[in-house]
């Protein structure tokens, strides 16, 4: 009985990792075979229909031109200036409103703190999606249309309603750390700063790489925003302008490849950085939230 047992199991832990080995090729080989094709010369101009003859590139076909030219003769180097800085700001501003009201919401206490809370959590329920047309137009009659600014508006002025994972892992920190600081003359803000941010490392970790993340690959809004302005274009709207007949007729298709390489560095590079302060929070904040 007891070797009958382990067969089955045996059996099914094979099973399980071959399905996982099968899931995990299936899943990285688009990939692999972005990577190996962005470096690929190609004599026909980056055309995508000569780029699937076959599977992989040859090894004479190899070569950095693609990315040369990528940043010579295109305007992906603007773009991706445009998408840094972006990024930084909306991360700087979307961390510290979700800090913020955090830590309002968990260590303050005042009449309207369930309310707001309330309506925060409602808010919340509603896709972004649903307002942008309405963005757009506000946007446009303040003059911010097609404006880096307005961009960065929308990406970081709704920010503090994502506060919920945030205020959880703030409230598993004892608040006899916040009364003993008091009784030793620290404010509010030192009680913030000093005690409480130290201890909430993992999250704010989190909390900025998710901040940061989230205008670096958002497409949608980008492209309704910035409309035909293509000088204040993010990566992700140029690289999907290269992928219409017209730019991959011309030979952009390659540029296209060698840009989603470049454009994923930035963020593989963040995120292996601080992994372990990224696993440390989703952990905490699902398990203590």
């Amino acid at each position: 009985m007891i070797k009958s047992y382990k067969l089955r199991r045996g059996l099914a832990n094979t099973f399980i990792y071959i399905l996982l080995a099968v899931l995990g090729l299936i899943w990285i080989f688009p990939l692999v075979w972005l990577v190996l094709h962005s470096f690929r010369i190609n004599p026909a101009g980056g055309d995508p229909a000569t780029m699937v003859d076959h599977l992989f590139p040859h090894l004479d076909e190899y070569g950095i031109n693609n990315y040369v030219e990528l940043f010579t003769k295109t305007d992906f180097l603007r773009w991706f200036g445009n998408t840094f800085i972006i990024a930084v700001v909306c991360c700087i501003i979307s961390t510290l409103s979700v800090l913020v009201v955090a830590y309002a919401f968990s260590r303050l206490r005042f009449k309207a703190r369930k309310p707001l809370i309330n309506v925060g959590m409602i808010m919340g329920m509603f896709p972004g999606f649903m307002t942008m047309i309405a963005l757009y137009y506000i946007l446009k009659m303040m003059g911010l249309d097609q404006t880096l600014l307005g961009l960065i508006l929308c990406y970081s002025a709704g920010s503090g309603l994502g506060y919920l994972v945030m205020k959880g892992y703030l409230d598993t920190i004892p608040h006899a750390l916040d009364e003993a600081a008091t009784i030793d003359g620290a404010n509010q803000f030192q009680v913030f700063w000093k005690i409480i941010l130290p201890m909430a490392k993992p999250m704010v970790i989190y909390q900025i790489l998710t901040s940061f993340i989230s205008p670096w690959c958002d497409f949608i809004l980008v492209r309704l925003i910035m409309q035909d302005n293509v000088n204040n274009y993010t990566v992700s709207r140029g690289l999907w302008m290269w992928t219409e007949q017209e730019y991959k007729a011309q030979g952009y298709f390659r540029f296209f490849l060698a840009g989603s390489v470049v454009v994923s560095i930035p963020i593989t590079a963040l995120f292996l950085y601080m992994q372990k302060y990224y696993v440390e929070g989703v952990t905490a904040g699902g398990v203590k939230g």
